[in-house]
Protein backbone atom coordinates (compact mmCIF):
# COMPACT_ATOMS: atom_id res chain seq x y z
CA UNK A 1 0.00 0.00 0.00
CA UNK A 2 1.07 3.59 -0.64
CA UNK A 3 0.83 6.33 2.01
CA UNK A 4 1.97 9.95 2.01
CA UNK A 5 3.73 11.72 4.87
CA UNK A 6 3.58 15.52 5.11
CA UNK A 7 5.28 18.02 7.41
CA UNK A 8 5.18 21.80 7.08
CA UNK A 9 6.86 24.96 8.27
CA UNK A 10 5.94 28.58 7.54
CA UNK A 11 6.47 29.05 3.82
CA UNK A 12 7.50 25.49 2.93
CA UNK A 13 6.54 21.84 3.26
CA UNK A 14 8.03 18.41 2.78
CA UNK A 15 6.08 15.41 1.47
CA UNK A 16 7.14 11.86 0.73
CA UNK A 17 5.32 8.74 -0.44
CA UNK A 18 6.29 5.35 0.92
CA UNK A 19 5.24 1.80 0.08
CA UNK A 20 4.28 -0.32 3.08
CA UNK A 21 3.03 -3.88 3.55
CA UNK A 22 -0.63 -4.44 4.47
CA UNK A 23 -1.25 -4.05 8.20
CA UNK A 24 1.38 -1.33 8.62
CA UNK A 25 0.95 1.43 11.22
CA UNK A 26 2.04 5.07 11.48
CA UNK A 27 5.34 4.10 13.17
CA UNK A 28 6.19 1.88 10.18
CA UNK A 29 5.56 4.76 7.77
CA UNK A 30 7.74 7.15 9.79
CA UNK A 31 10.55 4.60 9.82
CA UNK A 32 10.23 3.99 6.06
CA UNK A 33 10.43 7.75 5.41
CA UNK A 34 13.35 8.23 7.80
CA UNK A 35 11.32 10.76 9.81
CA UNK A 36 10.68 10.94 13.55
CA UNK A 37 8.75 12.97 16.07
CA UNK A 38 10.91 15.46 17.94
CA UNK A 39 10.50 18.82 19.68
CA UNK A 40 9.54 20.46 16.38
CA UNK A 41 6.81 17.96 15.43
CA UNK A 42 4.91 16.84 18.49
CA UNK A 43 1.76 15.11 17.22
CA UNK A 44 0.40 13.04 14.35
CA UNK A 45 -2.79 13.00 12.31
CA UNK A 46 -4.18 10.86 9.50
CA UNK A 47 -6.26 13.06 7.19
CA UNK A 48 -6.64 15.60 10.02
CA UNK A 49 -7.76 13.07 12.65
CA UNK A 50 -5.49 12.66 15.68
CA UNK A 51 -3.43 9.48 15.39
CA UNK A 52 -0.81 7.61 17.39
CA UNK A 53 2.21 5.61 16.40
CA UNK A 54 0.20 2.38 16.45
CA UNK A 55 -2.69 3.71 14.33
CA UNK A 56 -3.29 1.26 11.46
CA UNK A 57 -2.99 2.63 7.94
CA UNK A 58 -4.91 2.06 4.72
CA UNK A 59 -3.86 2.50 1.12
CA UNK A 60 -3.82 6.20 0.16
CA UNK A 61 -3.70 7.58 3.73
CA UNK A 62 -1.95 10.91 4.39
CA UNK A 63 0.00 11.16 7.65
CA UNK A 64 0.56 14.70 8.92
CA UNK A 65 3.30 15.59 11.39
CA UNK A 66 1.95 18.44 13.48
CA UNK A 67 3.88 21.29 15.06
CA UNK A 68 2.82 22.90 18.37
CA UNK A 69 0.47 25.87 18.16
CA UNK A 70 2.20 29.26 18.21
CA UNK A 71 -0.76 30.92 19.96
CA UNK A 72 -4.28 30.14 21.09
CA UNK A 73 -6.53 30.05 17.98
CA UNK A 74 -9.33 31.93 19.77
CA UNK A 75 -6.94 34.72 20.82
CA UNK A 76 -5.68 35.01 17.25
CA UNK A 77 -9.26 35.26 15.94
CA UNK A 78 -10.12 37.94 18.51
CA UNK A 79 -7.01 39.92 17.54
CA UNK A 80 -7.93 39.75 13.84
CA UNK A 81 -11.55 40.71 14.56
CA UNK A 82 -10.42 43.64 16.72
CA UNK A 83 -8.09 44.91 13.99
CA UNK A 84 -10.91 44.87 11.41
CA UNK A 85 -13.31 46.65 13.79
CA UNK A 86 -10.89 49.58 14.27
CA UNK A 87 -10.51 50.27 10.55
Amino acid sequence: MQVELVRAWPGRFDAVQVALPPGACVADALQAAGWRLDAEFVALAVFGQVAGLQTPLHDGDRIELLRPLQCDPMQARRRRAGTRARR
